[in-house]
């Protein structure tokens, strides 16, 4: 069983029909007994890095990811979900992540050209990082997926595994251990995100 963590914010219903698709057996859940017990995680969010944080660290559920992930569970992080993997934000001041991977997000507006539009939404193809990803054993190097967002995690040489180019090579994937994210929504992106969410969840897999 898969345990979608329900914190307030994210795009539930959508991920889980998606992984209903690849045959995955599912629960969207804010019960720390459920997640405990569930054979991954996914940690979804859409909104600003303070909100979630807050949300997640209050409920109680923030230690229990932590625990969870430390003990080796595999873990995915969805758009603010992969953020929050990190150790802090500086998206309206600076907020803390749950420190399970290095590295901090930051601003796109750092490092684009001026002339872009921020947030970044929409298709744009992935480029591998390193050796490839478990994550990506289903999809091709330059494949395309759905991207909302406008901030990005910098400073994660040692989790990185897919980069997408928006003026400059912006962080798409991370994974290292047990713990993956994807900046992009596999849940939009069609039979490319399918075959992610489908890699992470099958059995034996990852």
């Amino acid at each position: 069983m898969i345990a979608i963590i329900d914190y307030g914010v994210g795009n539930l219903f959508s991920l889980k029909s998606s992984l209903a698709c690849v045959g995955a057996d599912a629960i969207v859940t804010n019960d720390a007994e459920t997640i405990k017990s569930a054979e991954k995680i996914i940690l979804p969010g859409v909104g600003a890095f303070k909100d979630a944080s807050d949300k997640l660290f209050s409920s109680g559920l923030a230690d229990v990811v932590i625990s969870e992930a430390n003990n080796g569970k595999p873990l995915l992080g969805i758009c603010l979900g992969m953020q929050m993997l990190f150790e802090k934000s500086y998206e309206y001041g600076e907020s803390k992540g749950l420190g399970l991977l290095k590295g901090e997000i930051k601003p796109l507006s750092d490092v684009i050209d001026k002339n872009l539009k921020i947030p970044h939404i929409g298709w744009n193809s992935l480029k591998f990082h390193g050796e490839k990803s478990p994550l990506f054993k289903y999809i091709n190097e330059n494949d395309y997926v759905y991207f909302v967002h406008s901030f990005f995690a910098s400073g994660c040489d040692d989790s990185l595994i897919a980069t997408a180019e928006y003026s400059a090579d912006i962080t798409a994937a991370v994974g290292k251990n047990n713990i993956f994210g994807c900046q992009f929504h596999p849940e939009k992106s069609g039979n490319v995100g399918l075959n992610i969410l489908r890699a992470f969840c099958e059995k034996g897999g990852i």
